[in-house]
């Protein structure tokens, strides 16, 4: 008879340690916590044969987005097609293999199927979750978890997970109410789940509530902070709230201590989602006039010419936050290089999808809106970023990530002498976010470009 893991899955393997591994692995990725790979390793010590520790091990990899772990990561998916497998285990082998392929609609239909036909399989739900928030599946980002709690009752291991990806799934859809509701519940049942601490903040991020932003996460960091895969993102977040409310110095005091490449106790060589987040507080510092310094902007350039090493694009997200840290570091040179990966995916007949789809629909001309901005062609770069707040969310990341493209825009109109455009902008974002400094500050910023007094 095979042995079940904690969910009560089958599992190909008769190594009951090994399962136990399983288990341990699973519970640290839903809670981002270090080190599920450690766990897995310790799996395949004890039964080299185990095929779910390898398709772990590769989802994990390929949940990173990054070209150079790609080997690594077809590797265990070799080794798991060459181990005994079940009907579940050999569903995994044919989703990664299609991430492999780079072909991500494959790959995120491939493990939705997964969970349709295994709801309890907790770690097919997660990255089936990423990849939808990768390709900006907002409705199944909300609706996949809520068909999965079927399966699952309430107080057994496991369960608090589900709807806190709801939760994250509804603030993406506009539910805010619902979404902090279901979060700060989630966040009682377990103070230390990162991804419930980062789901109410992101509410907080949508409605302008800067203030609150910063006292949720300051009072949590704690739970969220300590060896904990999102930290960096939650102190992204935070620098986030403060610069919202005007303090620059805050920001970036926060940005050096949990979000700079190079940062004390900081992975080595930074993983590409701390990249983007690194770009994106940096990008956002340049576009209101702030000088973040020479040394911010070369380190996440540097890290980003190790990681986009190759000569196509792997996920065009990355390389668009690629080309913006390029840029603020004078290296138009690497920004070019990032641009031109991204017009070979473009390039990729329309049947590929998957990035090539991210490549030709947002991130080319995203790229190539930076780079004009970058050299001073402001009515150039307003011209290539004004189709695309509305179809944004189709290139994955949340919204407060995605909000670097429409306050690009807004600078760019204002730059270019566009003033009616850039002040209906600013008036726009002032409604949705009425006591956010950084709004009303841009409010101002186009009234008197206007010659408006208020």
């Amino acid at each position: 008879m095979p042995l079940a893991d904690a969910n009560g899955l089958a599992v190909s393997t008769g190594s009951r340690a090994a399962v136990g591994h399983l288990d341990r692995a699973g519970a640290l990725f839903a809670r981002f916590r270090a080190d599920p790979m450690a766990e897995l390793d310790a799996a395949l010590a004890e039964a080299p044969d185990c095929a779910m520790a390898q398709l772990m091990r590769a989802g994990l990899l390929l949940c990173a987005t990054e070209e150079g772990l790609e080997a690594e990561a077809a590797g265990s998916v070799a080794a798991a097609r060459e181990a005994r497998t079940n009907e579940r285990e050999r569903a995994h082998i044919v989703a990664a293999s299609a991430w492999l392929g780079r072909d991500f609609d494959r790959a995120r239909e491939g493990y939705g199927a997964i969970v349709a036909a295994w709801p309890r399989d907790l770690f097919a739900l997660q990255v089936a979750h990423q990849l939808d928030f990768f390709l900006g599946r907002r409705e199944t980002l909300r609706d996949r978890p809520a068909a999965a709690l079927a399966a699952w009752r309430e107080g057994e291991p496991g369960f608090g997970h589900i709807p806190v990806m709801q939760a994250f799934g509804l603030e993406e859809c506009g539910g805010n109410a619902a979404a902090e509701e279901a979060g700060r519940r989630a966040v009682s049942l377990d103070p230390r789940d990162a991804w419930a601490i980062h789901a109410v903040a992101h509410v907080m991020e949508m409605q302008g509530r800067a203030e609150e932003g910063v006292r949720w996460l300051a009072a949590r960091e704690a739970d969220w902070a300590p060896g904990n895969l999102l930290a960096c993102h939650n102190w992204w977040h935070r620098a986030l709230f403060h610069l919202d409310r005007g303090e620059v110095a805050e920001a970036l005091a926060l940005y050096d201590r949990g979000v700079r490449p190079g940062r004390a106790g900081g992975p080595q060589p930074p993983p590409a989602l701390e990249l983007v987040d690194a770009s994106a507080m940096l990008w956002r510092l340049r576009l209101i006039g702030v000088d973040a310094g020479a040394a911010r902007w070369a380190e996440v350039s540097d890290a980003w010419a190790a990681t986009l090493a190759g000569p196509q694009s792997c996920y065009a997200f990355n390389d668009v936050h690629g080309i913006m840290a390029h840029l603020g570091a004078g290296r138009r040179e690497a920004a070019t290089r990032s641009l031109a990966a991204l017009e070979r995916a473009a390039s990729a007949p329309a049947s590929a999808g998957g990035n090539a789809a991210l490549a030709r629909d947002i991130g080319l001309p995203l790229g190539r809106a930076l780079v004009a901005f970058d050299r001073g062609a402001q009515g150039e770069a307003a011209a290539l970023l004004a189709p695309l707040p509305p179809i944004a969310h189709r290139f994955g990341g949340s919204h407060a990530q995605r909000d670097v493209i429409a306050l690009t825009l807004a600078e760019s109109l204002l730059r270019a002498g566009e003033v009616g455009a850039a002040r209906a902008m600013a008036e726009a974002r002032r409604a949705a976010k009425p006591d956010s400094l950084f709004a009303r500050r841009l409010a101002a910023d186009t009234a008197t470009a206007a010659g408006v007094t208020d």
